[in-house]
């Protein structure tokens, strides 16, 4: 028995196992199985011998215990390659298995639903599975424990007779992370928050980091297979994505889905979005309802100075005409803006030689799920420190100007108030706190943001809208703040440039002071929700 080649299948999913074997007994291979497997296989008409025969009974214990045993495990342990192992195995007339086709009961499926309860999540916990791909993965055999694994390996099997010690590594590798996450899953349960683990597996290796020295980087996926995970985008055109350029995308989706997000849920339809970023923070924002290229326009005059080089996202296809307005708008006649990344859902003819830069450093990248901007990202947010890590929900509050809690003096009658409200609260809080931002007519003016005191939020936002020559704009815009002003300072700045509505969070010990300035104007208009509720804070620190 120790010349011949036996394969062990013991899958869960049953999905496309049968033709999987009959190939592989095409190819001269004995099968061994168990339990429903055999069962499968047996009716299909195929030959397999049982691994009860093989360990000299049936499945014990309800069906607890059924390949774990000695004789399963010696067959995938043991080392062709010694003699005196091969002597044993041919005196207890075992055989050599030399791949291993398993995968585990689904016990995050177990532990998601809303009834779980202990005793059910450890009835659909795996122990013969895991211990038996990991027994493989330690004898170096074929171990496949992910259907998508199965095709690659019979083609190789097929060209080859074997597979290459690359490929068995890699096989060796992924089948010790898979039993990794499925014992995670299992801890996190049983422990509640007192263990936290999160697994990636490399998408991308990314030639420098955000600093020469800090190379190289990688961006690690999660697995989640959402629309909008960073996989899913795609570069179409110019060099691959640098380390930046991924913060950027990820900052860039925050804002974007809460733009969306906010929109829906203050019962409007989700607008055209144009959203560009520096280090993360919007610096041209802007919306329209009707025409895509209103937006684009805003967006790309809303700060030239910043935005050149920046990245920028819209929620539409980018066509020739809309490329032509991105690099032309609000330049001089010898002049175009640059950017070093733009992502859309798709691009139409004639985009590329438009925005191209020297080198390909114009990165155009696509996913359409963009067109579906109002889905927030839930998972957990991990930040690193030393010796361990921070982590919190993500920023999934989403404001509604009519909730009941919401403080409002003077209310506000003046045209497009709504729109521009919401539009600057989403700015402000996917942008660095402290932030003010200012937005007048679908447009972010001015974003104040990273700032150590309120009162320089304010100046800051004020100045750099001035800055970008939107002074004349001013009046009759709105402003909101991340968080409560400590003193009414910031907000006498901001009434003093001209701004009329301000949307903001109570909480100081000064909020009367705040109110009594505003209620001294009658055409200042403040909202306010509690901070508990409201605070804006991102990306702090």
């Amino acid at each position: 028995m120790g010349k011949e080649k036996w394969a062990l299948i013991s899958v869960f999913n049953k999905l496309g196992i049968v033709g999987f074997v009959n190939r592989l007994v095409k190819l001269g291979w004995n099968i061994l199985a168990s339990g429903g497997t055999a069962k499968i296989l047996k009716d299909a008409g195929i030959e397999v011998k049982d691994v009860a025969d093989l360990v000299g009974g049936g499945a014990i214990l309800g069906h607890r215990v059924v390949t774990l045993s000695r004789e399963v495990h010696a067959g995938l342990l043991a080392d062709r390659h010694n003699a005196e192992h091969m002597t044993e195995m041919e005196k207890l007339g075992l055989p050599v298995i030399d791949l291993v086709c398993c995968d585990f009961y689904p016990l995050g499926d177990a532990v998601a639903k809303p009834d779980a309860t202990i005793e059910s999540v450890v009835e659909l916990t795996d122990i013969g599975g895991p211990t038996m791909v990991r027994s493989a993965a330690k004898g170096g055999r074929i171990v496949i424990c992910r259907f998508e694994d199965r095709e690659p390996v019979l083609q190789e099997l097929e060209k080859t007779g074997d597979v290459s010690p690359e490929r068995r590594q890699e096989l060796r590798a992924r089948a010790e992370f898979e039993i990794a996450k499925y014992c995670a899953v299992s801890a996190l349960y049983h422990g509640g928050d007192k263990f936290c683990a999160t697994f990636g597996e490399r998408f991308v290796k990314i030639p420098k980091g955000e600093n020469g020295p800090q190379s190289p980087a990688f961006f690690y996926s999660t697995g989640t297979n959402g629309p909008l995970a960073i996989e899913r985008f795609k570069v179409v055109e110019g060099q691959p994505l640098s380390y930046n350029n991924y913060t950027d995308l990820i900052r860039l989706l925050q804002t974007l889905t809460h733009i969306g997000a906010v929109f829906v849920k203050n019962n409007w339809s989700v607008p055209y979005i144009a959203i560009g970023v520096k280090h993360g923070n919007p610096c041209g924002a802007a919306i329209d309802f009707s025409k895509p290229e209103a937006a684009v326009r805003k967006m790309v005059t809303g700060d030239r100075l910043a935005i050149f080089g920046g990245v920028v996202i819209f929620n539409f296809e980018i066509t020739e005409d809309l490329a032509r307005i991105m690099v032309t708008e609000g330049m001089g006649p010898e002049e175009v803006q640059k950017f070093d990344c733009i992502v859309a859902p798709e691009f139409g003819p004639g985009v590329a030689p438009l925005l191209e830069r020297k080198k390909g450093k114009c990165r155009l990248v696509v996913n359409l799920a963009l067109r579906q901007a109002d889905a927030l990202d839930v998972s957990p947010i991990v930040r690193p420190g030393r010796g361990g890590f921070l982590v919190q929900p993500n920023y999934t509050y989403v404001l509604d100007l009519r909730d009941p809690e919401m403080r409002v003096e003077n209310p506000s009658i003046l045209k497009g108030v709504e729109r521009d409200l919401l539009l600057a609260w989403a700015i402000c809080a996917t942008s660095n706190s402290n932030t003010i931002t200012i937005v007048r007519d679908g447009m972010l003016l001015g974003n104040g943001v990273g700032q150590q005191a309120r009162v320089w939020a304010a100046k800051l936002a004020v100045m750099r809208a001035k800055d970008a020559g939107h002074e004349d704009k001013l009046g009759a815009a709105v402003a909101c703040s991340d968080s409560f002003f400590p003193d009414n300072d910031a907000v006498a700045i901001l009434i003093g440039a001209g701004i009329s509505t301000i949307l903001t969070t109570s909480g100081s010990i000064n909020d009367e002071n705040v109110v009594r300035l505003c209620k001294e104007r009658d055409d200042i208009h403040l909202y306010m929700l509690p901070d508990r509720k409201a605070r804006g804070f991102a990306f702090h620190g």
